[in-house]
């Protein structure tokens, strides 16, 4: 048991260091290509972290679950399940692996590797896009992993997140692993430090409101 958890919270870094590269790597690329428009270079970081995204959770979901998020593997403990210990150990190697992700995008772009983010990202639209983007992303995920197509629950989750990158203000994180490697980052992906409590509390209010939505609101036939 003890292997098998070893062996699975090593797919969680390993997935969760390679989405965080994407974010971070995409961000900086389309910065640099897009001359100055902000619009241009949100669509290639959309469209480079929603490939990443589909293309790492069909590489893992057979090996750890591909959470690749810790307010995924805290909505199992919520709903039975998974257990504590096995959701502390995912959530551990999914921080690790963000932090690892961010300082190996910074490495293949030759900037600074430990840079505190400049990018105000603050107020309560802000928080708000980040409750809304979390409790779809978990409602996505919640329901879609009970389909049988072993490819629809990816899609599903990539495709949301590319659209919750434009309909929210937050540009989506949804991912408090992932928001705290954002901030290290002074680059277009990045989140000023002062700003990361506020995220995550609304990360951690949408997923708690999505998992007591999708396992006691939805009809009981629909969560069999």
């Amino acid at each position: 048991m003890i292997a098998s958890l070893r062996k699975r919270a090593l797919c969680e870094a390993l997935g969760t260091g390679l989405l965080t590269a994407a974010v971070i790597g995409s961000g900086i690329m389309a910065e640099r290509l897009a001359l100055g428009n902000t619009a241009i270079a949100l669509l290639a970081n959309t469209v480079a972290t929603g490939a990443a995204l589909f293309s790492l959770i069909v590489t893992f979901a057979s090996l750890s679950g591909a959470h690749l998020n810790p307010v995924v593997s805290l909505s199992m403990v919520t709903s039975g399940a998974m257990k504590v210990p096995e959701a502390a150990a995912y959530i551990a190697a999914q921080s690790l692996g963000a932090l690892s992700g961010t300082f190996v995008a910074h490495a293949m772009f030759a900037v600074p590797i430990f840079s505190l983010s400049h990018h105000p990202r603050a107020g309560w639209p802000q928080f708000l896009s980040e409750f809304v983007a979390t409790f779809g992303l978990l409602l996505v995920i919640r329901r879609c992993s009970q389909t049988k197509s072993g490819l629809a629950a990816p899609a599903a989750i990539a495709a949301y997140i590319v659209a919750a990158y434009w309909f929210t203000s937050s540009t989506s994180f949804a991912n408090p692993a992932l928001t705290i490697a954002r901030s290290i980052s002074d680059t277009f992906a990045g989140i000023r430090p002062i700003d990361v409590p506020g995220f995550i509390a609304a990360q951690i209010l949408g997923a708690f409101a999505a998992t007591i939505f999708s396992t006691r609101i939805l009809p009981a036939s629909a969560n069999a």
